[in-house]
């Protein structure tokens, strides 16, 4: 995933827009950038790896190396970012939120049509980020080339530009998957992925750009460059998860949206006579904690942490590449409350359930201290699709999905022209999942919110909402 963050101001603003990236550190821990633009130096740019380290420490001596009244950032989950970029256009600095599945074919036509060249990458890979940049330098103009570079992309790009003359503009995605928002304050503009990034920081709130929408953004103003389109399909998945509790998208609050799921998955357990004896009812942290609370408040059943996150030292789970070194950090990571656990039956919300490895060592790490039984809520429905729209993971294939490697268990490929049927936890099909699925993780009985009772907490139409990985449908 990823996300930015830009200001053109009237006076130096690399403070505000440093700590405006650094609270979008929820969103990728690969890397991390900023490029300025001061009237005498021109653009800067530098960008670091925060794989090992947050972005903050990273970048925090970089008020001595760059000044600027206009400045950009981003936090990138893949390439390296913001790019800097010279053409008929003039030099500029440019960051995306997104991801482009046809990159290969756009490489191949931009080769052919204009006899260009990337920077390759280790293994050849051309940076996401310089595609779309030399997609837009075959128009005339920054408009023409975002939105023919947005027609172009099987997937989607949030486009930030910092130009020469210390201009910001912006493009929400054509279809609005991912936001882009806007505020001010007494001496200019500002972009942002996430709105709290900038209301903390003083600036108050102008509005959220519509699908497919461009503006510039300069110290004195806002100027629509190109008007929103009416179709959207906003990504449900950032309320369920990957949204900061802090978060608001198209003025629906995350927290309240989680406690609200949660209490509806609390009433379909009540609705279907499930009877469980509980003596508690917890998140698996962090995001499924809300979802937790909403089920605990409603079923009047205790809420507790039977366990805690260390995250002084270890504050992200999935920075490294490699599987193993991210189960070792996330068992480090858990600190039992003997208490709380011990002959205790314990009821957990998780906010999905994707891969399941991580899921599946949190429920032997309970049983090891003591659980009684434990049983699991999905605060969303069964994943059965990679999103090919934004790349919320490292998951390459379909089968790296617990729900596809269960269905393929069985009964092999037909199972995969069921899928609906395996979703639906009403069917003989999605009982069979559900089951398979609870012996293997020894869970002691197990549900998934639905794809309705998801649209109904965000309180969204749904054809404005995407929930492809849910349902396949686009």
């Amino acid at each position: 995933m990823g996300g930015f963050f830009g200001i053109a101001s009237r006076q130096d603003c690399m403070m505000d827009v440093f700590f405006g990236v650094d609270y979008h550190s929820h969103l990728g821990t690969r890397r991390g950038g900023m490029a300025a633009w001061d009237a005498e130096i021109g653009l800067q740019r530098k960008i670091h790896s925060i794989e090992n380290s947050p972005f903050r420490t990273k970048f925090e001596h970089i008020f001595e190396e760059m000044r600027g009244t206009s400045v950009i950032g981003c936090i990138s989950d893949s390439d390296p970012q913001p790019m800097l970029i010279r053409s008929h256009l003039g030099t500029y600095a440019i960051a995306t939120v997104g991801i482009v599945n046809n990159a290969d074919t756009l490489i191949e036509q931009v080769m052919a049509d204009h006899g260009g060249y990337f920077d390759a990458m280790t293994g050849g890979k051309v940076n996401s980020t310089e595609l779309v940049a030399a997609l837009i330098n075959q128009k005339e103009n920054f408009v023409q080339g975002i939105q023919y570079a947005q027609s172009a992309i099987e997937g989607t790009a949030n486009i930030l530009i910092l130009t020469d003359t210390g201009k910001l503009i912006t493009a929400r995605d054509r279809l609005g998957r991912i936001p882009v928002q806007i505020g001010r304050d007494e001496n200019g503009y500002c972009a942002s992925f996430e709105e709290f990034a900038f209301t903390k920081l003083g600036y108050e709130k102008v509005c959220e750009l519509g699908p497919g929408e461009i503006v510039e953004l300069t110290p004195s103003g806002m100027t629509q460059l190109a008007e929103p389109g009416k179709e959207m399909r906003m990504c449900a998945f950032l309320w369920s998860y990957y949204g900061y509790p802090t978060s608001t998208y198209e003025g629906i609050n995350v927290e309240a949206m989680r406690y609200r799921n949660g209490a509806a998955i609390a009433q379909r357990d009540m609705e279907q006579g499930r009877s469980m004896e509980l003596d508690y009812v917890g998140g698996v942290p962090d995001s499924g904690t809300p979802h937790a609370i909403g089920y605990a408040n409603h079923t009047g059943k205790p809420f507790a942490r039977a366990f805690i996150k260390y995250t002084p030292t270890w504050s992200r789970s999935f920075t490294s590449a490699k599987q193993a070194d991210r189960k070792k950090v996330a068992k480090m990571k858990q600190i039992p409350v003997q208490e709380l656990i011990k002959d205790k039956n314990l009821l957990f919300v998780d906010d999905s359930i994707v891969r399941g490895t991580q899921l599946q060592e949190t429920v032997e790490f309970l049983y090891e201290n003591g659980a009684k039984s434990v049983h699991m809520r999905s605060a969303c429905p069964p994943i059965m699709y990679g999103c090919k729209y934004l790349n919320f993971s490292r998951s390459t294939n379909d089968m790296d999905l617990i729900s596809r490697r269960i269905i393929m268990a069985l009964e092999g490929e037909e199972g995969f022209r069921h899928l609906d049927e395996y979703a639906d936890g009403n069917t003989e099909r999605g009982k069979k999942m559900r089951q398979a699925i609870c012996e293997k993780f020894k869970f002691a009985s197990l549900g998934f919110q639905t794809v309705d009772g998801v649209i109904n907490a965000i309180g969204m139409d749904q054809c404005k909402l995407c929930t492809y990985c849910w349902n396949g449908k686009e």
